[in-house]
Formats: C-alpha cells, structure tokens, sequence
C-alpha cells in the first residue's frame, strides 16, 4: 500500500486532490500489485519559498529494484510537472517504507 505526502506553499494554483488521484493511477498503471496510495496534502502556510514536494513511500518488494525505482521516480516526476502552473521549486522522493511498517484497515 504506497503513501503519498504532497507538501506545498500555499500560493500554489495546485489542485491536491486530483494530483493524488494521478499519483494513484500512475502507481497502479505501473505496479498493478501496489494496491490503493493513501494520499494526503499539506499545504504550507508559511514558508520562504514557492514550492511542491511529493514523497511516495512503497513496500520494499523483489521486483521494485534499483531500475524499477528510478522509473517510476521519473514516471512520477512527470505527473507532478504536469499539475504545476507556475513556476516554483519542485521536489518528488520516492523511497521504500520501513522494514517495521505495519498496515492495514480497521473496521469498527
């Protein structure tokens, strides 16, 4: 289950919400094993510089090698460059979540 962090200045014309749901599609159109991205956004209020930075976090799997990865980064890369209207600095991290992480869904 990958997690998406989109953090951003809020001067930003950047629309969150549809940018996690490409973030989304695009994992599941390249690793249809991913499962859904939990994404969430932060919008900054205050900060010294206009900017997005997207961290995607996934499961640490046989086939996510060092390959893998970098297209993927440069996959993502481009679908944040795509949702960005103005000039502003631009970050994405992709990264393996801990070996400690646990997930799954609680039903209450």
């Amino acid at each position: 289950m990958p997690q998406a962090d989109l953090k951003y200045s809020v001067d930003m014309k950047i629309d969150a919400v549809a940018l996690l749901a490409a973030i989304e599609a695009e994992i599941s159109d390249f690793d249809s094993g991913a499962g859904d991205c939990k994404g969430r956004a932060y919008p900054a209020a205050e900060f010294n510089h206009t900017h997005v930075f997207l961290t995607v976090r996934v499961l640490d799997k046989p086939h996510r090698d060092a390959a893998f990865m970098q297209a993927l980064l440069e996959k993502l890369t481009s679908v944040v460059d795509q949702h960005i209207e103005q000039s502003c600095s631009r970050s994405v991290e992709l990264a393996f979540l801990p070996k400690t992480y646990a997930t799954g869904k609680v039903s209450v």
